[in-house]
């Protein structure tokens, strides 16, 4: 496969996987905002948002944070690189690009999401029902993970699709952790009450992972087993663990088809490695926090050293 070929497709599950995430973070930071006792102006969880998704430091400083603005900066704005509409314009770009690589069914997914995205009613949904809007989304991005694996050849450009997809994935979860972490920092005392047992929640409800968590822990709801379904569980789809075994194998699966190995394969054992190896103790231990970071930074020196060695141009 040209190297081309394989960049767009990366980043093509990339974009659409991204898209979806950013709107689990904004699921998080609304229903976090629902607590009456979440401070004046929902400013926290908003703020928490901003910081967990990365896109911060291109929001301007004199705007409110509050669910519009940040909302809007999130989903619309064409400056943030990272916003929904801008993750769906990619993503079609990257398809336009190549558009024989991918089936008509991928294509048609795409395209009509984006379609959509991009009349008026969309706009005014996500000002007037931001939930049915983030609903709106993960609708999306799920249609366009069916139509791939329901219709895409298995071969190189399909494991191609899922490392985008799986690097992706295991970012966004890290981050929505991480909200947890900064809607914290400034009221400390709220750890173990009902507002922080009702934010653990949050984590799993935006990660549509409520009902598969109920039935691994019953209705232990405690942060100890939502932080290990999320990180360490092999079954949950989408723990760091479980993301961290697909990318190796698929990784594994393109070693076997082009013949060679590269150290891409080697970090991406090293990391699957570690989370199989440590347990939630050691995790707290460290810090919930100091732990993702470190995660986040592994995770994306992953993804350049796969873009080095199949000469991805970068995006």
């Amino acid at each position: 496969m040209l190297s081309r070929t394989a960049d767009n497709l990366f980043w093509l599950s990339r974009y659409v996987e991204r898209a979806e995430n950013m709107a689990r973070l904004m699921e998080m930071g609304y229903r976090m905002a629902l607590m009456p006792a979440a401070g004046d102006g929902n400013r926290s969880e908003w703020a928490s948002v901003l910081s967990a998704s990365g896109c911060a430091q291109g929001y301007d400083p004199d705007m409110p944070l509050r669910q519009a603005e940040v909302a809007d900066y999130l989903i619309f704005n064409r400056d943030n690189s990272s916003s929904i509409l801008n993750c769906f314009e990619n993503a079609r770009a990257n398809a336009r690009a190549m558009r024989t690589a991918i089936t008509a069914e991928m294509w048609e997914a795409l395209n009509n999401a984006l379609m959509e995205l991009r009349r008026t009613a969309m706009h005014n949904l996500a000002k007037t029902d931001l939930p049915e809007f983030i609903d709106w989304v993960k609708r999306q991005g799920a249609l366009f993970r069916g139509a791939t694996d329901s219709t895409i050849l298995r071969n190189d450009g399909y494991d191609f699709i899922r490392l985008g997809i799986f690097i992706e994935r295991a970012d966004n979860t890290a981050r929505l952790l991480d909200v947890k972490y900064y809607v914290l920092l400034p009221e400390t005392s709220m750890v173990g009450d009902g507002v922080d047992n009702y934010q653990w929640t949050t984590v799993l409800r935006a990660a549509s992972s409520l009902r598969a968590f109920h039935w691994v822990y019953r209705d232990d709801y405690s942060p100890y087993h939502i932080a290990h379904f999320l990180i360490l569980n092999p079954f949950s789809p989408r723990s760091l663990a479980h993301c961290s075994e697909q990318i190796t194998n698929h990784l594994e699966h393109l070693a076997r088809h082009y013949g060679q190995r590269s150290p891409v394969h080697s970090l991406a054992v090293e990391t699957y490695s570690l989370l199989t190896q440590t347990r939630m103790d050691e995790i707290f231990s460290q810090g919930l926090h100091e732990f993702l970071s470190d995660f986040l930074k592994r995770n994306q020196t992953l993804s350049s050293a796969i873009a080095e060695t199949y000469y991805f141009g970068g995006q």
